[in-house]
C-alpha cells in the first residue's frame, strides 16, 4: 500500500490523545507507516550533556504517530486522497472535492 501523505502536508489527528489537533508533517517513515507531526504527540526526553546540548536536561520533542491516525486537511476539512492521471502525470486529488492537490 502506498503512502499518500508526504512531508509538508497539513493534517488533522483523527484518533488518540491529540484527536482534532492540526499540524504539518515533518517527516514520513514509509517502512513503519509512521509520521511526525509538528506539535503533536509531544514527549519529554531526558538528555545527557553532549556537544549539541552542553547542559543536557529535559527536552520536549515530537514522537512518531501512526499514519492511520492522521487525515489530510484540505480547505479546513479532512478528506481522503486519491490519484488521477493528468496526461502522463499521476497527481493527487482530494476525494471530497475532486480538486488536484499538487
Amino acid at each position: 500500500m502506498s503512502v499518500k501523505i508526504k512531508k509538508g502536508d497539513s493534517v488533522q489527528v483523527i484518533a488518540g490523545k491529540d484527536k482534532n489537533k492540526k499540524g504539518k508533517i515533518l517527516s514520513v517513515d514509509v517502512k513503519n507507516n509512521r509520521v511526525i507531526v509538528e506539535g503533536i504527540n509531544m514527549i519529554t526526553k531526558h538528555t545527557k550533556p553532549n556537544v549539541k546540548n552542553q547542559n543536557g536536561g529535559i527536552v520536549q520533542k515530537e514522537a512518531p504517530i501512526d499514519l492511520s491516525n492522521v487525515m489530510y486537511l484540505h480547505k479546513g476539512k479532512v478528506t481522503r486522497i486519491g490519484y488521477k492521471l493528468d496526461g502522463n502525470k499521476k497527481v493527487r486529488i482530494a476525494k471530497s472535492t475532486g480538486e488536484m492537490l499538487d
